[in-house]
């Protein structure tokens, strides 16, 4: 085995920034999913992840610490924006009443997440890769929403939800997660712009029909990587 050496070229790598960020909504029908329809939100300033839980209790006996039992581990996150689309009302407990009136305090409906982060390193900057994280499971808690004045030092209004998740199924030999992050410098190039046109959509041509895009399940992330 090689001596370990430090700081090659290269190897200075960080992560910044969010954007593309996406949300999914459920469709309706025979052809129903959780997950189904993908709306653009614009204006995200920030999304804050907050894992949770795994938190370890000791057993003793015989005189000595005999094992520690790990609590489950739960998924949440905080979503700092400047606006949000009208999708997401539903999801914030909102509900028309007649187009353009909303009725609050209603059943908020669960959705999920995607968004993209920026990989960089000393060589080529932000230009290195990017990661990708699917969120499933989504519900949004009731959020305090600040209104002022308009005077000489404006500024436009940020909400803010807090994010509580329910895991969904992955595959044999996993664990139920609500959460997945894929590196765009680790997996297959062609195979990961298949993904990409699931969860975005495609504009068609050359004979090709558009699609719209979905958050697949875990189990057909994994498939499509392969």
């Amino acid at each position: 085995m090689a001596r370990l050496v430090w700081d090659n070229s290269g190897d200075h790598l960080y992560e910044t920034g969010v954007k593309n960020c996406v949300l999914y909504t459920a469709t309706s029908g025979q052809d129903a999913n959780p997950y189904g329809k993908a709306t653009a939100w614009n204006g995200i300033t920030s999304i804050s992840e907050s894992p949770s839980g795994a938190e370890a209790t000791a057993l003793w006996a015989d005189d000595i610490k005999y094992l520690n039992l790990y609590s489950a581990e739960e998924f949440g996150a905080t979503i700092e924006a400047y606006t949000y689309p009208d999708e997401f009302a539903a999801c914030d407990g909102s509900k028309a009443l007649v187009p353009g009136a909303y009725v609050g305090q209603q059943t908020r409906e669960t959705f999920g997440l995607c968004y993209t982060t920026t990989l960089g390193n000393d060589l080529v900057g932000n230009d290195y890769g990017y990661k990708l994280h699917l969120i499933y499971g989504c519900k949004a808690s009731p959020s305090e929403k600040a209104y002022s004045t308009i005077n000489d030092s404006p500024e436009a209004i940020t909400f803010s939800w807090e994010l509580t998740t329910t895991p969904v199924a992955v595959a044999e030999g996993f664990k139920p997660t609500s959460y997945i992050v894929i590196d765009s410098t680790k997996v297959d190039k062609d195979k990961l712009d298949d993904l990409l046109d699931k969860l975005y959509g495609t504009d068609g041509g050359s004979g090709s029909t558009a699609t719209n895009g979905y958050l697949p399940l875990p189990a057909e992330v994994k498939s499509t990587l392969q």
